[in-house]
């Protein structure tokens, strides 16, 4: 099966049914999606173009957008069957319960895929994590991850002072490094020291 089959249509109409996400082992995601496609589920596995490189050649392939997830379309009727098969480790819950998948976030994940952007796996950032900036002039620096206006910015705090400046900083060049850590907990920290 081709994996262009596996991008289910996302409706966006108020009485469609409900999408859920499956944690599936470490690239698994394809051989997850096919197993369920041919046992007649809805699958949605957003992919994007990654070129890779070895010493002697570079070749383009196609990368799950989240690593180790899958996108299934109700069957939650059917639990047993779909935990069976191969390479899925549970499904995605809150509460005890199946995670209901917001159909706006997956249609804004469809709507990316499918610009001629280029797009490609991120790990996820919130306000308020604690970052270092990878690569650039700034290469080294560790700050706090804040959104402002829209934009993303990177506050470096003189905790002595009680100041803190921000620069503005694409995400792509920052790694999470932790969450934020309060002056009190840093205090409580060094105290124990």
């Amino acid at each position: 099966m081709h994996m262009a089959e596996l991008d289910m249509e996302i409706q966006s109409s108020a009485g469609t049914r409900n999408w859920y996400a499956l944690l599936t082992r470490h690239q698994h995601e394809k051989t997850v999606a096919t197993a369920l496609s041919n046992k007649n589920h809805a699958v949605y596995l957003p992919l994007y173009r990654s070129v890779r490189r070895w010493q002697d050649r570079a070749k383009q392939v196609l990368l799950p957008l989240f690593p180790c997830y899958v996108f299934i379309r109700e069957g939650m009727d059917r639990q047993l069957e779909i935990l069976k098969t191969p390479g899925i480790i549970h499904i995605v819950s809150w509460g005890g319960r199946p995670a209901i998948v917001p159909q706006t976030q997956l249609l804004a994940v469809k709507q990316i895929i499918e610009s001629c952007l280029h797009v490609e796996s991120h790990p996820y950032l919130q306000c308020g994590d604690r970052v270092r900036v990878k690569t650039g002039p700034l290469m080294g620096l560790e700050g706090i991850l804040v959104r402002k206006k829209g934009l993303a910015r990177l506050v470096i705090s003189m905790e002595m002072l009680g100041r803190s400046a921000a620069v503005e900083i694409d995400v792509l060049n920052v790694e999470r490094i932790g969450p934020l850590q309060t002056l009190e907990t840093s205090h409580r920290t060094s105290a124990s020291a």
